[in-house]
């Protein structure tokens, strides 16, 4: 089936390869970023069905206006990666951290996916086989947390819990959710010496292509559940 699915912060890294991966398996792919012509630019470099559009996800009009597009012209939407991540902040510690800098995380890496999947609810309540994927980090794990980069830790945490809340309140829709670590990639933002981006993208695949019948409020990495 040809799915229509949106993609966050996907002019580069993880984002664009779940984008590449995704129209490679024939569905429809919003490639959406904060600038328009990164967001074309990185299009032009997929083959199949890709869409460019712009989308601030720290911006309810936006959102909105995106997901009033999509209305008009697929009246769906059966899978939404929550991608866009900011402030991977190795560089602070909760003890002395600049505040300004966690409030941005906030924005972006929670309250974004959060503003996002509000924004495009109705849609995905339109779908038969709604799927939401909120793209966090083991980081954000209480069961193996330390200390070190506060603003990018705290975001994926509370993403984490928005995605238990989302995965309750959705069961009945039908509409899975659920929360995937992919991993320590090679990209911008994970630096080098990591996996494969390939490989983490996978991870975050898996949990779009779920069944049915599947999990729902999950924290995964490769298909298995890792601790809260």
């Amino acid at each position: 089936m040809d799915r229509v699915c949106v993609v966050t912060g996907a002019n580069r890294g993880i984002g664009l390869e779940v984008a590449r991966q995704l129209a490679a398996a024939g569905d429809t792919v919003v490639l959406t970023a904060r600038d328009e012509r990164k967001a074309v630019e990185a299009a032009a470099g997929i083959g199949g069905q890709v869409l460019a559009r712009r989308l601030d996800v720290a911006d309810e009009r936006s959102a909105a206006e995106l997901a009033g597009e999509l209305e008009k012209t697929h009246g769906r939407v059966d899978v939404l990666v929550n991608n866009a991540a900011i402030h991977y902040d190795t560089w602070q510690r909760a003890c002395d951290a600049d505040l300004g800098v966690v409030s941005e995380a906030l924005e972006t890496n929670l309250l974004g996916a959060w503003r996002v999947t509000l924004a495009l609810l109705p849609l995905l309540r339109g779908s038969a086989h709604g799927r939401i994927v909120n793209v966090s980090s083991e980081i954000g794990s209480l069961a193996s947390m330390g200390g070190g980069t506060p603003a990018y830790t705290v975001s994926k945490t509370a993403l984490n819990a928005l995605t238990r809340m989302l995965a309750a309140e959705l069961r009945g829709d039908g509409i899975l959710v659920n929360a995937v670590c992919p991993g320590w990639v090679a990209t911008d933002m994970g630096g080098p010496g990591g996996r494969p981006v390939a490989e983490g993208a996978r991870s975050v695949l898996w949990a779009a292509d779920l069944p049915g019948d599947g999990p729902t409020g999950g924290f995964f990495r490769d298909g298995r559940s890792i601790p809260w």
